[in-house]
């Protein structure tokens, strides 16, 4: 059977492109055999990706951005920076989450700000529903980490209410001192008036469930 990816252009130096949209991955498509991977869906211009790829060698990052502009920018610092184990996908991040990324496979998942939707008649477009959430599980290994968010307060209670209902993560604390995690620029800027980030940060429970 013929792949069935086609690119209409080449592929781009830091860009991973799968050999098959329409099925799920294995987990050496993605990373490297015993190395932890993580997963930044919507990597917007890649700093964040980037100085998580430098702070931990030993690990595999994998963005995925929608907009094509974004992922050839962030494809070339990639390059520039030699960041051997960064890469970026040209994807939906629901599409990813859902249909591509394989069981047990993500150490850490980041939803960093996504689009809040915040007119009542567009919620149903945010990303934390129920089915997303149930993805992001089966996607995590055994005390995986899902980490939400968010400048949106009531996007925020919205997602906490969407965790508690799913009710198949545990719940941890995030201080700022947990560990390393760097801040974007638009984070940096916002809290530079006075305002505050929503975080929220779940586990899948080492039994599995």
């Amino acid at each position: 059977m013929q792949p069935m990816n086609i690119l209409t252009r080449p592929a781009l130096a830091g860009e991973f492109v799968p050999a098959d949209y329409f099925r799920e991955l294995a987990r050496a498509e993605i990373c490297r055999a015993g190395r932890p991977l993580e997963i930044d869906l919507g990597c917007g211009d890649g700093s964040f990706l980037m100085e998580l790829a430098r702070e931990f060698p030993e690990r595999d990052f994998l963005g995925v951005e929608r907009l094509l502009g974004r992922v050839r920018k962030v494809c070339r610092k990639i390059t520039r920076r030699g960041l051997e184990n960064a890469r970026v996908l040209r994807l939906e991040s629901r599409y990813t989450v859902e249909w591509l990324l394989p069981e047990a496979s993500v150490t850490r998942l980041h939803l960093l700000c996504p689009d809040p939707w915040p007119k009542l008649r567009h919620h149903r477009r945010r990303l934390m529903q129920h089915d997303f959430l149930a993805a992001v599980n089966r996607a995590l290994v055994p005390g995986g980490e899902f980490l939400f968010m968010t400048d949106h307060e009531e996007y925020f209670q919205w997602a906490t209410e969407k965790v508690a209902t799913f009710g198949k993560f545990e719940l941890l604390e995030w201080p700022d001192d947990a560990f390393f995690y760097p801040k974007t620029d638009f984070q940096q800027l916002w809290e530079s008036e006075g305002k505050s980030m929503w975080r929220l940060r779940c586990r899948r429970p080492l039994n599995g469930a």
